[in-house]
């Protein structure tokens, strides 16, 4: 049995990754001695992804960050131009690739670490602490003993809910022949494409040069589409929509995130913890994740370092949590026009502060002035409905 640590952290994305910079970062400090538990090269790591979060000033992250934007645009289905300017508020644009390296190169050589890679097969409680049960590369089984264990693997189900949307997209990085995007602005919303009957759709916009971007096609719906299907919806949307007719694909990326009123255990055991997406960081009614990570993470590592128990906080507060299943409930039903909903509140709502509300991080006065910008009867409807609703398996991505 391999010494024990005091924290063993399981798998090296977003949240993992972030939560042991933080607690090696520590200066002044006595180190705490951490294990970070990597998947090996295959189906169990995450593929490649692109993370996207508003941000004041310079960030923890800068030196990951491919490009940065301080315009915003949404467009409505007929064409109509919503062109915000978001303040002190950067849009910024992380590759995890990049993310990974950046964080590769602050760990080397940190006292206390020890990176190690293998599948986790189990993880016991023991008295005041736990082991995670590993198999290496070579097929080697070893107990990993623990203080405290955060565990950042996706759930194999999610939580039961009343409402569950899925957002799943399709990415292409192009390259194209001319000059064809602003650099200074990202298309965040752009509803210049065919809606599913419930739920929304729209392109999305993140330029890195006058010739390059990564172009997505998203849905936010109750089912993933065949690739095939994506891929059309992209080609038209650059020939059709953008005009653009000479260009290059030079990597693609895909995914699907849960939008769900479900509520996710924190805890899986008296020393065990779930962090990141699995601990509830995805916003429900938009997807956006990253920036809740990182909120968790400091929040987790002040207190290991602090000689506190290590309870990751609720990503979200209640009042943000409520209001998204009243969004999502609206959104599965039908009852409400998404792309006329998001359309609405960019043109209508300060950008600063629609920025803040979408990051959880207004008040309860900021929210009822952006709920009178909003269709009040679907959105009524939709919250006097929510109760009478069971709590169902949410279904499979």
């Amino acid at each position: 049995m391999s010494v024990r640590s005091d924290v063993v952290i399981i798998g090296a994305g977003a949240a993992g990754l972030s939560l042991a910079e933080r607690l090696c970062a520590a200066e002044g400090r006595s180190p705490l001695t951490v294990r970070l538990v990597e998947a090996p090269p295959g189906p169990l790591r995450s593929p490649p992804r692109t993370w996207c979060f508003w941000e004041n000033g310079a960030g923890r992250h800068d030196d990951a960050v491919t490009a940065a934007w301080n315009r915003l645009r949404v467009r409505s289905p007929g064409g109509r131009l919503v062109d915000a300017d978001t303040g002190s508020a950067r849009y910024k644009m992380i590759r995890s690739d990049d993310f990974e390296a950046v964080m590769g190169r602050r760990l080397a050589g940190r006292p206390g670490l020890t990176r190690t890679e293998a599948t986790v097969e189990a993880i016991e409680g023991t008295p005041g602490g736990a082991n995670v049960l590993v198999r290496t590369s070579h097929g080697r089984q070893e107990s990993l003993p623990a203080r405290w264990v955060f565990d950042s693997r996706p759930l194999g189900s999610l939580p039961r809910s009343r409402t569950t949307l899925l957002q799943h997209f399709r990415g292409w990085f192009v390259r194209t022949a001319r000059p064809a995007f602003d650099p200074g602005a990202v298309e965040l919303m752009d509803f210049r494409t065919p809606q599913p009957e419930r739920g929304l759709a729209f392109g999305y916009v993140l330029p890195t040069g006058p010739r390059t971007a990564l172009v997505e096609y998203t849905q936010f719906s109750a089912a993933v589409l065949p690739t095939e299907c994506y891929d059309r919806a992209l080609d038209s949307y650059l020939r059709t929509v953008l005009g653009i007719r000479d260009f290059h694909v030079e990597a693609s990326e895909e995914g699907v995130i849960p939008m769900t009123d479900a509520r996710f255990a924190r805890r899986s055991g008296e020393s065990v913890f779930r962090i990141g997406a699995a601990g509830g960081c995805t916003r429900p009614s938009t997807g956006y994740t990253f920036a809740a990570i990182q909120r968790q993470t400091a929040a987790v590592a002040a207190a290991l370092l602090a000689g506190r128990r290590p309870v990751p906080p609720e990503p979200h507060s209640r009042r943000s949590r409520a209001m998204d299943a009243v969004l999502l409930h609206a959104l599965a039903s039908g009852r409400l026009d998404g792309a006329a909903f998001f359309t609405r509140l960019f043109s209508q709502v300060p950008t600063e502060r629609l920025l803040r509300f979408l990051d959880g991080a207004t008040t309860l006065r900021e929210d009822l002035s952006i709920g009178l910008n909003s269709p009040v009867l679907p959105l009524l409807s939709s919250a006097l409905v929510l109760p009478t609703r069971p709590l169902r398996p949410s279904p499979t991505r």
